[in-house]
């Protein structure tokens, strides 16, 4: 499936530029948490981000600016006009409380307030190297084996499996390598889940099914994982929005910003196994 991986990426060139610093390669081991003690009257949605990588993804190159996963600021899916950070900052429904340097694998968080619900964003940038490892935190955490909290003022949120939703935004990595782990569900609770990635249904659903989380929008198709597409699709979910009207509102901005018809961005976008 490399001809797809190679595809893919050229549909998220359309709309965005931004410059660039290289990194080395390093590996890590994943780190469980089993945090569960937070403000339960709040509502998480935990985004978890693989900054575009010309060098460590399967991907056909990007302009250098954009395409290099060590350096967030600039990058197509994070800096950029189009992506979490560039687009979400300038929401009018979100409210930007803090932005955090985290450590060498994710690079940068960003926790967001919805202005007029009891609602928190929580995007983590990882390192475009470690796109194997940000696929992993978010099955575990769609699973509900990793969870954890972040500190906002006086309130603590909960994020990965302590997250109403989760969503991964970027290169479809599985199109490139397989994994092991196992994703079975670790509490009996249900977490809904977007996955804004080429082709995701297909190569997500053996683990999301696993980890019984709930699909409210993935792909059949190659995509722009670009910002539009989740923050209109979760203005409907924070509504109370069904899982079609979730679906449409995506399909609306990915036919607004992508220039095709409201049919092949429905036909794309799709809800549920």
């Amino acid at each position: 499936m490399k001809n797809y991986s190679v595809l893919c990426i050229l549909f998220a060139l359309l709309f965005t530029s931004c410059n660039a610093k290289p990194n080395p390669v390093k590996t890590v081991q994943n780190q469980m948490k089993n945090v569960s003690n937070f403000d339960a009257s709040t509502k998480t949605i935990h985004v978890f981000v693989a900054l575009c990588d010309n060098k460590y993804q399967g991907i056909v190159p990007v302009p250098k600016a954009i395409g290099n996963g060590q350096d967030p600021a600039n990058n197509l899916y994070w800096g950029c006009a189009y992506g979490i950070k560039g687009y979400f900052k300038k929401s009018k429904e979100w409210k930007l409380l803090k932005t955090q340097k985290l450590d060498k694998i994710r690079m940068e968080r960003l926790v967001f307030k919805h202005i007029s619900k009891n609602y928190y964003l929580v995007a983590d940038a990882y390192d475009g190297q470690y796109i194997k490892k940000t696929t992993t935190d978010f099955l575990y955490s769609a699973a509900g084996k990793l969870k954890d909290t972040v500190k906002i003022n006086k309130t603590t949120i909960g994020k990965n499996g302590n997250a109403k939703m989760v969503a991964y935004i970027g290169h479809d990595g599985l199109m490139d390598f397989q994994l092991n782990e196992n994703f079975s569900n670790a509490d009996g609770k249900q977490r809904d889940a977007i996955i804004l990635a080429c082709i995701s249904k297909k190569y997500f659903a053996p683990h999301l099914a696993q980890a019984k989380a709930n699909p409210l929008l993935w792909t059949t198709g190659l995509m722009a994982p670009e910002a539009y597409t989740l923050h209109d699709a979760l203005s409907s979910y924070i509504a109370g929005g069904t899982a079609e009207q979730i679906r449409t509102k995506g399909a609306m901005a990915y036919t607004k910003f992508q220039k095709c018809s409201l049919k092949a961005s429905r036909n794309l976008l799709v809800t549920g196994y």
